[in-house]
């Protein structure tokens, strides 16, 4: 008989030399070194974990040593966990973010490390003899909706560059660049206390590379190089004095300064340009409504606009939005939300009141949107810059005598009145809380508030409704204090929503 072959079996590769296999992701977040602890993860998930966060550029360590600056765990257990650790012998262990799981997947969603809050801490518990440990260092999150920011700005030096570079971004069109100076802005206002130096930015959010490169030449020289660049820059100082015109916008502005107009007398002199009725009522008042508008001026609109919206139907709501409603002092113009709540109604007050303004003699412009808002429509998975809600742009000429204080006029002007942006909303009731929320801002606030729905709780926010995707439904509210609750977020009042 003749014996079979022997075949030797073929070699499974050990995880081990797996794990030996060079790898090759690019490394973006070179301060950040991570260990994961196997731990109540177990092997496989914890490699398959590992790969996740190289492949995002993170640096993933595969033993636990002193150049590790976050421990992510899934074991939720502090005094067995903490144990483990001390046993470690670590010198720098109480410099490390010791996390739950959750900061890891909160990570991996943006793809970048957010910022550490509370929520992700694994504590430590400490014996009931042992002396109070001192609180740890306050955090501050990456949204502005959970960041309390008043008018109080300890930092002006440093926004108002941000805020040039940002501006340069948006009339350039470059929304990325725009937005990071945005959010750095934004983190910066909500501050109590002033930046002196880079080491106490590095911890902050939303501060990118090149923030802290402008920061850091403002904090040694005292001022940016880059911002002064940009603001000698004929084409940034062009668009900036086009875009002041109400009714002409980035494109519009872009498409003048191309064909070489440098000044207001160049477009207004050029026979082939066609202005619009908005541009040239902005033209027309462009002294009054170029100017800020003070405190005393809006409520003195809103007595005005009060008394017209109640002759109309006496049960009508009438709120002051915008900058004014967050405590400013002053604005580029006055917002209102105006409703009833008898269903339908809405859509026609905005003309009745247009009409009651007309016979006063103080409607100098009027721009009306009809309504376009359909429920069946909802949600929009895209947010949109204007709602659909009834509107109307305004032009109003405001009367001295009906300013307590007087109006804020240029000095030498002697008139008895001067001309006041006004813009009217009108949702239905049921939409009001949403509407008003939206309407108070401020922007960054509002574009943190629909990001943290969106990325937080998996929600969908905008100035119509809140849609929770988990369940399929859309969440009543009343208040803007339902619309918090729905998103578990503190309320903040409107005056600290200055982002």
């Amino acid at each position: 008989m003749f014996s079979s072959p022997i075949i030797p079996p073929v070699r499974k590769r050990s995880k081990a030399a797996e794990a030996c296999v060079p790898r090759h992701e690019e490394v973006k977040f070179e301060d950040v070194r991570l260990y994961l602890v196997e731990r109540k993860m177990g092997r496989s998930r914890r490699s398959f974990l590992t790969q996740l966060a190289r492949s995002k550029g993170f640096v993933v360590e595969d033993v636990l040593s002193d150049v590790v600056t976050h421990v992510v765990s899934e074991d939720l257990h502090a005094p067995s966990l903490w144990k483990w650790l001390k046993e470690c012998e670590l010198k720098n262990l109480p410099s490390m973010h010791v996390l739950h799981i959750s900061w890891f997947t909160d990570s991996m969603r943006e793809g970048r490390p957010v910022a550490v809050e509370s929520r992700h801490l694994i504590k430590e518990t400490l014996p009931e003899a042992s002396a109070t440990p001192p609180p740890p260092k306050a955090t501050v999150s990456q949204y502005a909706c959970q960041r309390r920011t008043t008018t109080e700005n300890n930092n002006k030096t440093l926004t108002d560059a941000f805020e040039v570079l940002a501006d340069s971004y948006e009339l350039n069109e470059m929304e990325g660049p725009c937005l990071a100076f945005r959010r750095a802005v934004s983190v910066l206002k909500s501050l109590p206390w002033a930046v002196k130096s880079l080491e106490t930015a590095q911890d902050l959010p939303c501060l990118g590379e090149h923030s802290k490169a402008v920061m850091k030449e403002i904090l040694q020289y005292g001022h940016s190089f880059e911002v002064e660049k940009t603001l000698s820059d004929e084409r940034y100082q062009t668009l900036k004095l086009f875009t002041s015109v109400f009714g002409v916008g980035p494109k519009t502005a872009d498409k003048w300064y191309r064909r070489g107009l440098r000044s207001f007398s160049e477009v207004l002199t050029d026979s082939s340009i066609q202005l619009n009725r908005m541009q040239q009522s902005g033209f027309l008042h462009y002294g009054d409504i170029s100017r800020a508008v003070s405190k005393a001026e809006a409520r003195a609109l809103r007595s005005i606009i009060d008394e017209a919206v109640h002759v109309i139907t006496p049960d009508a709501v009438l709120a002051l939005t915008g900058g004014f409603r967050r405590g400013k002092e002053f604005g580029h113009d006055v917002d209102f939300i105006v409703t009833t709540p008898e269903p339908g109604e809405e859509e026609t007050l905005l003309p009745k009141i247009m009409n009651r303004l007309t016979k006063q003699g103080i409607l100098l412009f009027s721009d009306y949107q009809t309504s376009t808002f359909e429920m069946s429509k909802l949600p929009c998975h895209r947010f949109e810059a204007m709602d659909h809600f009834a509107k109307c742009f305004l032009i109003l000429r405001l009367e001295a005598s009906k300013v307590e204080g007087g109006l804020h006029l240029a000095e030498g002007d002697s008139r008895g009145w001067r001309a006041v942006r006004v813009d009217l909303v009108s949702p239905p009731m049921e939409r009001y809380a949403f509407a008003l929320l939206g309407w108070t801002g401020s922007r960054q606030f509002e574009r943190d508030l629909r990001r943290f729905a969106r990325m937080e709780r998996r929600m969908l926010l905008d100035n119509h409704a809140l849609y929770d995707k988990t369940k399929k439904e859309f969440l009543a509210a009343t208040t803007e204090k339902d619309i918090f609750a729905h998103l578990g977020l503190e309320y903040i009042e409107p005056w600290q929503r200055n982002a």
